[in-house]
């Protein structure tokens, strides 16, 4: 395969009818230029220039070459342009921002293997509840958001599952629900205090849709952070519902005892989602990569 730089000065003696001046733009003597041009005609087996004192022009057959040229050196220039784009993608930024219990057991190790994978990269991770997740990426302050709730489908916005848990109801030790055999009825559930999360949180989103049909859901304290609802639930103030995500540990170690619900779908999808009408950087799909290939799907 011919070099691209002789491909190249083969095009530009052609253009400019003189071995001479193409040596000029290309900063090389006439003397090289002539040389590069008959180890060329060597390796493509035929004469490509024919030679004068009125100047340098194609042979018929370097007239049928010419074009298949130019395309290969477009074909190269755009080619290293998109590894130009790769490379400073590589020393870019990304801005994501992930609901709270996403940010704090999931999107950790994506970033930390993409930033294994690019060096370069400077990441900035927002932690907010899932409805402020929406307004970061409706509002362009983010490249991609990463939610837990229920399944959404609207037009302004591109909408991937890559992932689910469940919500459990939890109480302390000693509750009089703990030693109860039946599960807890909706309609129980609907009629007790419970600690939840606050309204535009994924969880608080997935109980009160699950609830609904049962009359709703009765909280007198609202917390914002998965932390405090599992802190609530220790004191034993009252049964929580939380992620099993955040509970796992507690339930383990006997702290919380997880009661059975009947009748409630309490699976909670985790989504990432991207404006609909801007093209994601690559940075943002190599993210997205990663959340598919490790999903949490516990609430399957």
């Amino acid at each position: 395969m011919p070099e691209i730089s002789t491909l190249d000065l083969f095009v530009s003696v052609v253009e400019l009818g003189s071995l001479g001046r193409a040596a000029e733009q290309h900063h090389i003597s006439q003397p090289a230029v002539s040389m590069k041009m008959t180890q060329l005609e060597t390796q493509v087996g035929f004469r490509l220039l024919e030679r004068s004192r009125g100047g340098t022009r194609p042979t018929r057959q370097g007239e049928r070459a010419l074009p298949l040229v130019r395309k290969l050196l477009e074909s190269s220039e755009m080619m290293m342009a998109e590894m130009a784009a790769i490379k400073a993608e590589q020393h870019s930024h990304l801005r994501v921002a992930a609901s709270l219990t996403i940010a704090e057991f999931l999107i950790g190790e994506w970033m930390g293997t993409l930033t294994a994978e690019l060096p370069g990269l400077s990441m900035t991770l927002e932690v907010a509840n899932s409805a402020e997740v929406l307004s970061l990426v409706r509002r362009g302050a983010v490249d991609l958001g990463f939610r837990e709730g229920v399944a959404l489908s609207v037009s302004d916005l591109n909408i991937e599952k890559v992932g689910s848990d469940r919500l459990l109801l939890v109480v302390k030790p000693g509750h009089k629900w703990s030693r109860r055999k039946a599960p807890v009825t909706p309609e129980e559930l609907a009629q007790t205090e419970i600690i939840a999360r606050e309204p535009g949180s994924g969880t608080r989103e997935v109980l009160e849709e699950a609830m609904m049909p049962y009359g709703g859901i009765h909280t007198r304290r609202e917390l914002g952070s998965p932390a405090a609802v599992l802190q609530a639930a220790r004191s034993g103030y009252a049964p929580a519902v939380i992620s099993e995500l955040t509970a796992a540990s507690s339930i383990s170690s006997g702290t919380l005892v997880e009661i059975s619900v009947e009748r409630l779908d309490l699976r909670r999808h985790f989504q990432v989602i991207w404006l609909a009408d801007r093209p994601v950087s690559e940075l943002a799909r190599r993210l997205v990569e990663l959340a598919r290939r490790s999903p949490f799907d516990s609430g399957q």
